[in-house]
C-alpha cells in the first residue's frame, strides 16, 4: 500500500498549458508518491500527454507550480527534467538499433579505461547487474536490440532510466503495440519498479491496464481534470463514464 502521508514526490498544481489562444490543460493538479503508479486517462486531445509534457520538459507550462520533494522548480527542456531524476519512456523507444543491450544503455555516457578507451567489459557486467534487478529474464545481451522483443526493449529503455537514478518516470502508453507476453513482461517491470520506490505516471487509454497497475486514475476531458479516483475503490465502468461522460458517477462526486 502507497504510504500517501508524506510530501509528495511530484506535484502539479493548477497547470495551463495553451496554443494559439486554445487552452489545451486548464488548471490541472495531480501529484505523485513513492513507489505509486498514477495512471493517466482521456480520450484523445483530452490534454493527459501535454499536462505530463510539462514534467518532462518537451513543452513549458504557462501558468502553475511544478514541485519536487515539495520545492517549487522550474522544468523547461528535457535537461532539466533528467537534473530532477525523471526520465520518459516513450512507446517509439529512442534505441540505436544495431548496438546492443549495453552500447544502449551507456549511449552518450560511455564507460572509459584510464587510457580513455570505451571500457566494454565494465558496460557488459553493469548492464547484467541492473538487467538482474529488473527482468531477470533477459537473456539476449549480445544481440543488437532490432533483434528484440518489445518487451525487452522496453526493459533495455527502463534500465537505463533507472541505472542513471531516475526516481520518476513518465510512461507513454508502453504496452500499445505488444502482445499478451509482451505486455505482461512490463506489467512485472512496473512492478519491480514500484518495490524500488520510483513513482510513475502511466499514459494509457486501456482501462484494464489501469485497473491492474495503477494505485490511482487521473481522468481529464477537454483539457480539464475529470477527478482522481483510487482503482481499488472504482470499477471499470466507473472509470468509463468519467471518460465518455467528464464528470465523476454520482456515488463518487461526494
Amino acid at each position: 500500500m502507497v504510504d500517501r502521508s508524506g510530501t509528495p514526490m511530484v506535484e502539479l498544481r493548477d497547470i495551463s498549458i495553451a496554443f494559439g489562444g486554445i487552452k489545451a490543460v486548464d488548471h490541472v493538479s495531480v501529484d505523485l508518491y513513492p513507489g505509486e503508479v498514477v495512471g493517466l486517462l482521456g480520450h484523445n486531445g483530452a490534454g493527459k500527454s501535454t499536462l505530463i509534457k510539462c514534467l518532462s520538459g518537451a513543452y513549458r507550462k504557462d501558468s502553475g507550480q511544478i514541485l519536487i520533494d515539495g520545492q517549487e522548480v522550474e522544468i523547461t527542456n528535457p535537461r532539466d527534467a533528467r537534473a530532477y531524476n525523471i526520465e520518459t519512456i516513450y512507446q517509439t523507444l529512442a534505441l540505436a538499433d544495431n548496438l546492443d543491450a549495453a552500447a544502449n544503455l551507456f549511449l552518450g555516457r560511455e564507460i572509459t579505461t584510464p587510457l580513455g578507451f570505451v571500457d566494454d567489459g565494465r558496460m557488459e557486467a553493469e548492464t547484467r547487474k541492473i538487467m538482474g534487478r529488473l527482468n531477470p529474464n533477459f537473456k539476449k545481451f549480445k544481440a543488437p536490440v532490432s533483434a528484440l522483443s518489445g518487451g525487452q526493449r522496453q526493459s533495455v529503455a527502463i534500465a537505463r532510466a533507472v541505472y542513471f537514478n531516475a526516481r520518476v518516470l513518465i510512461m507513454d502508453e508502453p504496452t500499445a503495440a505488444l502482445g499478451p507476453q509482451e505486455t505482461q513482461m512490463v506489467a512485472d517491470l512496473i512492478k519491480e519498479l514500484k518495490k524500488q520506490g520510483l513513482g510513475i505516471f502511466l499514459i494509457d487509454h486501456d482501462v484494464h491496464a489501469v485497473k491492474r497497475l495503477c494505485d490511482r486514475a487521473a481522468v481529464m476531458k477537454n483539457g480539464e481534470l475529470v477527478g482522481v479516483v483510487k482503482v481499488d475503490e472504482v470499477t471499470e465502468d466507473d472509470i468509463l463514464a468519467m471518460i465518455i461522460l467528464g464528470k465523476k458517477p454520482e456515488h463518487l462526486a461526494a
